[in-house]
């Protein structure tokens, strides 16, 4: 092996797009991901790496602002962290309810860079709740109890913001076809086409939620945030309100990240292939080169409930006021509907008897 593969080897980079660390691939002669499988030229990785460099040294002295002014409470139940001002106080968990502990302060590399203020206030939010309640039968009763309610919480929800650069290329086969009559005889024509589609594609502001504790699925379902009213974060937004302290990070939610932006990138192409009567593609290459990060905290009013030992969680967007959950079912309501059901199909099938 020549030196100068061998100091390529010792050069520790990091991915662009995931942050985990890179291994130089001698036959490839370039640096191969083992976490999210891309690879790198030198040339991209020494770019991306100084940039990345650039950005720490840029973020350090909010970092250290950030980490004099938080509290940091954790539940001792569930685990969860949950991060206030200095002037909160933080009485009870968002997720299960116990008791939160004064824990200390948490350090400045959890500061996010970005956050969207509260738009919905409690009184709208307790009110889209029972909206969304009403067009529910067989709730349990002590759902919509004044108590439940003091459990909906607004909460500043750790969330990973994507941009993608994609390099794309696709191949399809492709069909015109053309049909007439003659006389008795009817023709068609099949004209085929080989179509390829090279390009390079951005996208940005794909979110992925850094709490493990609420469900992925959910905070999809409460999509789209609104970017443009972002605002450079400061601690004041958190009075009144808690915050969760991410412990999913950027590595572990790059797959979710690419699998939309890869999906994204092949509806995209696919879509340029017009006027043509069939498609079918051969090949769809989607490759992620860089992702750039941003660390934003969204606005969630989050509720969670504990019934016949199972947690039902219920979401607003904090922003836009869109709403999602899944209503716990009072099994007893149920089985006296159907008992009620049945009890009228007998009565009636003795009134028709008794008619007949």
């Amino acid at each position: 092996m020549s030196s100068d593969t061998q100091n390529m080897e010792s050069i520790q980079y990091k991915c662009p797009n995931c942050n985990a660390d890179l291994r130089f691939n001698p036959n490839k002669q370039g640096f191969s991901c083992e976490f999210c499988d891309s690879f790198f030229t030198v040339e991209e990785c020494k770019a991306a790496n100084e940039q990345m460099q650039t950005e720490a040294q840029e973020a350090a002295p909010a970092h250290d602002e950030f980490a004099e002014n938080n509290q940091l409470y954790i539940c001792q139940s569930c685990g969860a962290e949950l991060i206030t001002d200095l002037n909160t106080t933080a009485t009870e968990c968002v997720y299960c309810h116990n008791p939160v502990v004064l824990k200390g302060r948490l350090s400045g590399e959890y500061r996010p860079s970005k956050v969207i203020p509260f738009k919905v206030s409690r009184e709208q939010a307790v009110s889209i709740f029972k909206t969304w309640c009403g067009k529910r039968k067989f709730l349990p009763k002590d759902f919509l109890s004044e108590s439940q309610l003091l459990h909906l919480h607004g909460v500043y929800v750790p969330f990973w913001i994507a941009d993608c650069h994609i390099r794309g290329r696709m191949r399809a086969e492709c069909h015109k076809i053309r049909r007439w009559s003659s006389g008795d005889y009817h023709y068609t024509e099949v004209k085929e086409y080989e179509v390829i589609r090279n390009a390079e594609l951005d996208f940005e502001g794909i979110p992925a939620d850094g709490e493990s504790k609420v469900p992925d699925d959910l905070m999809e379902a409460i999509e789209p945030f609104d970017y443009r009213e972002e605002k450079p974060f400061e601690m004041a937004y958190l009075s009144g309100f808690m915050s969760d302290k991410y412990d999913v990070n950027k590595s572990q939610v790059f797959p979710r990240v690419r699998n939309r932006a890869v999906n994204g990138s092949d509806q995209t192409l696919r879509s340029s292939m017009t006027g043509y009567d069939s498609v079918r593609v051969l090949q769809s290459d989607m490759n992620v080169l860089q992702t750039k990060w941003q660390y934003m905290l969204l606005p969630v009013w989050f509720m969670s409930y504990q019934y016949q030992g199972k947690q039902y969680d219920f979401a607003i967007n904090g922003q836009t006021g869109k709403q999602a959950g899944t209503p716990p079912l009072d099994n007893a309501k149920l089985s006296r509907l159907c008992m009620l059901i049945a009890l009228g199909g007998l009565l009636l099938g003795i009134l028709g008897g008794f008619l007949a």
